[in-house]
C-alpha cells in the first residue's frame, strides 16, 4: 500500500498543476502610511468650496434648437408627433386630469374644437364628477362664444353635480351677461328647487334686487323663510322692507318670524332684533313690551342675551324702575343657573326665592318655593334636614304674611309634617309654627289636634312647654296636669318639667300636690339637672316657712353627699332668719336672705355633683 507524500503547506497549486509558492499566492494588502506631520495644512478646503467649483466647471443646460414649421406638411407631422404624444401619456396615466387638461388645451390652441371637445368628453368619462374639467370645459365654450355648446355643458354639470355652487354661479354670470334675464331666472328657479344654502337664496335676491322686481323680490322671500326658518333669513326680508321704507311690512315679517319660530333654540336672537328693530322706529314701548314678552316665555337658561340687551336698552331709555326690573331679571337668570348645576344648594334657594318675594310677584316666588321643597335631601338624616325645613317654614309664613292665603298655608304645614320622617327624627318647631297659626285662625281645636299629634309622634319638651302655655293661658288646669303627668312619663330625668309641675302646684295653693311631685322627682334614679331640683324644693320649704321640713331635707341630702357646700349651706341655713310671706303674697327677705340662697344654691350645685360621681362609679 502506497502513500502519498505529504503536502507542503508553504506551496499552491498554479494553473496546468505547476507549484507556486505561497508568496505569490497570498493577496497583499498595502501597508497604512504614517503620517509624520500632523500640523494642519496651510490651505484648509471647506464643502462649500468644493460645490462652488463643481458648479463653476458645469456644462451649461442643453437646449433643442427652435422648429420652425415651413409648410402644411410639417405642420401635419408636428401635430401627429404631439398627439401620439399626449395618446402615450393618457394610456399610461389616464387618472391623471393634468395631461387630459394639457392635450384639450392644445388642441384649443390648434383651433380645433372638434377635437378638443372630443378630449374634454373623453376626459369627463373617465372622471365625470370633477367640478374642475366641467368648468374648464365650458370656460373653454364661452372663452370662443360658443355659447349653446357652453349652455349644454352647464346643463349636464348641474345635473349631475347639482351640490356644488359654483355651476349655477356661473352658469347664470353667463345668462345675465348675456342680457337673457329670463334663461337666468330659469336656472335660478331650477336651483331653488334644490333648496341650497343661504348664499344661493341672497344671489337669487339680489339678481331681482338690481333689476327691481320688488314683488319677485318678497315672493324669493316667503319661499326662503320657509325653506331656511332661521333668525338670518327673517332679519334678511325685514331689512329689505326697511330699506324700501316698509315699516309697516317689516313689523309684520318680524311677527311672522315669531310666530314661526317660536320654539326653536335661536329665537333670542329673533325677539333682540325684533327690539332692536322697534327701537330703530322710535318705538321704545313696544320695545319693551318685546322684551318682557321674550323673558316671560324663553326659558332661563336662553334668556341671558336678551337680559343683556334689555339692560343696556333700559339704561338709555328707562327709568329707576325699569333698570331694577332688568337686574332682577339678569338676577334671577344667574339663580337659575345656580340652582340647575346643584339643586340641593338650599342657599342659593333662600336667595332666590327672596328675590322673588322682595319683587312682588306672588306667582313667580310661590313657583321658586314650590320647585325648591320639590328637592328632598337624599337621606334621612337630621344634619341634611335642618337646612331643607327652613324652606317649609318660610314657605308657610309667605303665604300667611305676604299672599294672606290662610287655606295654602295650612295646606304647607300639613305637607311638611306629612314629609318628615317622625320615626327617625322629627321638627318641634315646626309644630309649633302649625299650632300657633290654628291659634291666630282661632282654632283652638285644631292647635290641640296638631299639639296632640306631635306628642303622640315626637314627644319633645318644646312641644310639652308650648301646649302647657297656652292650656295655662285658657285656663284649663286639668289639661296643664294632664299635660306634665305625660311629660314626665316620657322624660322622668327631665329636672326642669318636675320643677315646674310642683311650681304650678304651689301657684295654685296646693302646697301638699307641690310637696309631693317634689317627693317624686328625688326620688328618681336618674335625674340630668339634681342641683336644680333639690334647690327649688329646699326654696319652697323655706318660702313655705317650713323650717323641720327644710331641716330634714338638708338631712337627706347630706346622707347622699358629705359635700363640703352643703355643710356651709346647711350651717348658713341654720344661722339665718326663716323668709316670712306678707299678706299680699309678696316674700318679704330678711336680713341674711340673701346669703342664706347662696349657700343653699351652692350646697344644692355640690349634691348634684357627687349624685353625678356615685353615677358615674355605678355605671
Amino acid at each position: 500500500m502506497s502513500s502519498d507524500p505529504p503536502k507542503d503547506s508553504t506551496y499552491g497549486e498554479g494553473p496546468l498543476g505547476t507549484k507556486l509558492h505561497k508568496s505569490a499566492t497570498t493577496i497583499k494588502y498595502p501597508r497604512p502610511t504614517r503620517v509624520k506631520n500632523k500640523t494642519s495644512a496651510p490651505t484648509q478646503i471647506t464643502a462649500e468650496q468644493i460645490v462652488r467649483e463643481a458648479k463653476e466647471r458645469q456644462e451649461e443646460d442643453y437646449k433643442a434648437p427652435k422648429q420652425k414649421i415651413a409648410d402644411i406638411e410639417e405642420l401635419a407631422e408636428y401635430r401627429l408627433k404631439k398627439r401620439k404624444e399626449f395618446e402615450d401619456l393618457i394610456r399610461r396615466v389616464f387618472w391623471n386630469e393634468s395631461i387630459w387638461v394639457k392635450y384639450a388645451k392644445w388642441e384649443e390652441s390648434q383651433k380645433d374644437f372638434a377635437r378638443s371637445r372630443s378630449v374634454w368628453e373623453r376626459a369627463l368619462d373617465h372622471n365625470h364628477r370633477s367640478s374642475s374639467l366641467w368648468l374648464k370645459y365650458a370656460e373653454m365654450e364661452m372663452t370662443h362664444k360658443f355659447v349653446n355648446h357652453a349652455r349644454n355643458v352647464w346643463d349636464r354639470a348641474i345635473s349631475l353635480l347639482p351640490r356644488v355652487d359654483q355651476f349655477w354661479y356661473k352658469y347664470i354670470h353667463m345668462e345675465e351677461m348675456m342680457g337673457q334675464i329670463a334663461n337666468a331666472r330659469a336656472v335660478f328657479e331650477r336651483w331653488m328647487a334644490w333648496e341650497p344654502d343661504h348664499n344661493g337664496w341672497n344671489a337669487y335676491i339680489k339678481m331681482e334686487t338690481r333689476y327691481k322686481e320688488w314683488d319677485r323680490v318678497r315672493k324669493i322671500y316667503d319661499r326662503y323663510s320657509q325653506c331656511h326658518p332661521s333668525v338670518k333669513a327673517w332679519v334678511r326680508w325685514a331689512k329689505f322692507e326697511m330699506s324700501l321704507g316698509e315699516v309697516g311690512r317689516a313689523r309684520e315679517v318680524y311677527g311672522a318670524a315669531v310666530e314661526t319660530m317660536e320654539h326653536e333654540v335661536d329665537v333670542d336672537q329673533l325677539y333682540c332684533k325684533f327690539a332692536q328693530f322697534e327701537e330703530l322706529c322710535s318705538e321704545n314701548d313696544r320695545a319693551r313690551a318685546i322684551y318682557k314678552f321674550a323673558l316671560d316665555n324663553l326659558p332661563k337658561e336662553a334668556a341671558a342675551g336678551v337680559y343683556q340687551n334689555f339692560m343696556v336698552f333700559e339704561k338709555q331709555h328707562g327709568d329707576r324702575d325699569g333698570i331694577e326690573d332688568v337686574v332682577v331679571g339678569k338676577r334671577r337668570v344667574q339663580y337659575e343657573e345656580d340652582v340647575r348645576k346643584n339643586p340641593s344648594n338650599y342657599d342659593t334657594w333662600f336667595d332666590y326665592v327672596r328675590l322673588e318675594e322682595t319683587n312682588g310677584d306672588v306667582d313667580k316666588a310661590r313657583d321658586v318655593y314650590e320647585r325648591a321643597i320639590a328637592h328632598v335631601p337624599p337621606a334621612s338624616e337630621k344634619r341634611y334636614w335642618r337646612r331643607y325645613i327652613y324652606l317649609w317654614i318660610n314657605y308657610a309664613l309667605f303665604e300667611e304674611l305676604e299672599a294672606h292665603d290662610p287655606e295654602r298655608t295650612r295646606e304647607v304645614f300639613r305637607e311638611c309634617l306629612k314629609l318628615v320622617p317622625h320615626k327617625s327624627f322629627s321638627f318641634s318647631k315646626i309644630w309649633v309654627m302649625a299650632a300657633n297659626f290654628e291659634i291666630r285662625q282661632k282654632r283652638l281645636d285644631a292647635a290641640r289636634k296638631i299639639l296632640g299629634l306631635a306628642i303622640g309622634l315626637a314627644p319633645k319638651e318644646k312641644i310639652f312647654k308650648t301646649y302647657i302655655e297656652m292650656e295655662m293661658q285658657l285656663g284649663n288646669i286639668d289639661r296643664c296636669r294632664t299635660l306634665y303627668e305625660k311629660a314626665l312619663e316620657n322624660a322622668p330625668h327631665n329636672c326642669t318639667s318636675w320643677v315646674k309641675f310642683a311650681e304650678l302646684e304651689r301657684s295654685l295653693g296646693e302646697t301638699d300636690r307641690a310637696r309631693a311631685v317634689f317627693e317624686l322627682a328625688i326620688a328618681q334614679p336618674l335625674l340630668d339637672m339634681p342641683e336644680q331640683l333639690w334647690k327649688a324644693y329646699i326654696d319652697f320649704e323655706i318660702a313655705e316657712g317650713e323650717r323641720e321640713l327644710t331641716r330634714k331635707l338638708y338631712e337627706r341630702l347630706l346622707d347622699r353627699t358629705q359635700h363640703v357646700k352643703v355643710w356651709m349651706s346647711y350651717a348658713q341655713f341654720e344661722t339665718a332668719p326663716m323668709t316670712a310671706v306678707g299678706d299680699d303674697g309678696a316674700e318679704d327677705d330678711r336680713e341674711g336672705g340673701s346669703e342664706a340662697g347662696a349657700a343653699r344654691r351652692a350646697a344644692a350645685e355640690a349634691a348634684a355633683a357627687e349624685e353625678e360621681e356615685a353615677a358615674a362609679m355605678a355605671d
